[in-house]
C-alpha cells in the first residue's frame, strides 16, 4: 500500500529536521516527554466524582463509602459523590461501572461477593471481575464473628462444633439470606471443622437477629456492630472471632484460628475499582488519595466502630489478592453446592 503524500512529506521533514537540529531538538522533545509524563502523574479532576455502592444505604459498604468520600473529596477538590445501585447481588452496580468511561470519574467499591464470591455462585455473571477492572487499592475487613443464642449452651467454639457433630444436621444456623457474608462464612466454617449445620435463610439481617434472640434458631455469623449491643445485653455469647487477629473491642473473645483451626479467616473486605483501561497516572492518584483518606482520624473513628480493620494494598497486591479470594471462596461455594437462587 502506497503512503498517502501528507505522511510521506512529514516523515521526509521530521528525518531532515534532525539531521539539521540534531541534540538542540532531542533535548526539546525529552523535556517535552517528561513535561507530559509529570502532567499525567498530577492528574487533577476538573468535575465530581461518582462512587458507586453495589447495595443500599446503611451498610458496612456504605458507610465505608461516605467516610472515604469526603476525605478523598477534600483531597482532590472536586465532590465525591456515593451512588447507591442495590441489586442483583452486587451485579447491576459492577456492570455500571464495567461500562463507565475509563477516565477516573467513575470509580466503584468492590466488595468480597461481588469480586470473589459471584463469579463463582452465578454463571452469568454480567461483569467479569478481572478483565472489566482496574484495581486502585484494597482498603479494610471486617471479620465475621460466629455467635450463639439461648438456644445453644455453647460457650466456646469447641462445644459447638462438639454438639454439632454429636447430632449432624440437627443444629441450625441463620444468615441475612442466600449468599450473604454470614451465610459464607458459616459454611466456611462448616468445611474447616467437618460439621453438618442447616442453613436457615431470612430476608435481611433484622429478621435473622429476632430468631437467634428468641432462640428459634442455634447460630449466627455477623459483623459485631449486628451482635455486640446482645452481647452486652446478657442475650448472645459470641464464641469466636473470623479475622486473623482478636478484635480490641472483644480481646477475650478468641480467632478460630486460635480455637483449633489455623489459617481460618472469615471477613468481608472492600477495595476500589475503576474501569479497566483506565489510565495507570489516574489508578496511582486514586490510590494515593485512597489510602490518605485511610489515614485520617475521621475515617479512621469511623471504621473502629464498625470493628474495620484497614488493610491498604496497592493495584497490584490488590489484583493478586482478588485472584487468591475467588479461589478459596470458589472451593466454599462448590464445596456446599450454593447457587444465586
Amino acid at each position: 500500500m502506497n503512503t498517502p503524500q501528507p505522511q510521506r512529506f512529514l516523515r521526509s521533514f521530521s528525518r531532515v529536521a534532525l539531521r539539521r537540529l540534531g541534540a538542540p531538538l532531542a533535548v526539546l522533545m525529552m523535556a517535552a516527554g517528561l513535561g507530559a509524563a509529570h502532567a499525567a502523574r498530577d492528574w487533577e479532576p476538573q468535575r465530581p466524582i461518582r462512587l458507586i455502592v453495589p447495595y443500599g444505604p446503611g451498610g458496612s459498604s456504605d458507610v465505608i463509602a461516605r467516610a472515604l468520600a469526603v476525605e478523598m473529596g477534600q483531597s482532590l477538590g472536586q465532590t465525591v459523590f456515593v451512588d447507591n445501585k442495590a441489586g442483583g447481588q452486587g451485579a447491576i452496580a459492577m456492570q455500571d461501572a464495567a461500562r463507565a468511561a475509563p477516565d477516573g470519574y467513575t470509580i466503584v467499591l468492590g466488595h468480597v461477593g461481588t469480586l470473589a464470591v459471584n463469579p463463582a455462585m452465578m454463571p452469568r455473571l454480567p461483569y467479569d471481575p478481572l478483565k472489566d477492572f482496574a484495581p486502585v487499592a484494597l482498603l479494610t475487613k471486617v471479620p465475621m464473628l460466629f455467635a450463639v443464642g439461648p438456644a445453644d449452651s455453647s460457650t466456646s467454639l469447641a462445644q459447638f462444633v462438639a454438639r454439632a457433630k454429636a447430632a449432624p444436621g440437627q443444629l441450625n444456623y441463620g444468615s441475612a439470606g442466600n449468599g450473604s457474608a454470614g451465610h459464607l462464612a458459616f459454611e466456611m466454617l462448616k468445611l474447616a471443622a467437618g460439621i453438618n449445620v442447616t442453613h436457615v435463610p431470612y430476608k435481611g439481617t433484622g429478621a435473622q437477629m429476632t430468631d437467634l434472640l428468641a432462640g428459634n434458631i442455634d447460630a449466627a455469623a455477623a459483623g459485631l456492630p449486628g451482635f455486640l449491643p446482645h452481647v452486652k445485653a446478657g442475650k448472645l455469647r459470641i464464641l469466636a472471632v473470623g479475622a486473623a487477629q482478636r478484635l480490641p473491642a472483644i480481646p477475650d473473645v478468641p480467632t478460630v484460628a486460635e480455637s483449633g483451626y489455623p489459617g481460618f479467616e472469615s471477613s468481608q473486605w472492600f477495595g476500589l475499582l475503576v474501569p479497566a483501561k483506565t489510565p495507570a497516572a489516574v489508578v496511582e492518584r486514586l490510590h494515593a488519595e485512597a489510602v490518605k483518606a485511610l489515614q485520617s482520624a475521621s475515617v479512621r473513628r469511623r471504621l473502629e466502630e464498625d470493628s474495620s480493620t484497614p488493610a491498604p494494598l496497592g493495584p497490584k497486591d490488590f489484583s493478586a489478592f482478588i485472584v487468591a479470594e475467588q479461589k478459596r471462596w470458589g472451593e466454599v461455594v462448590r464445596h456446599a453446592r450454593l447457587s444465586a437462587n
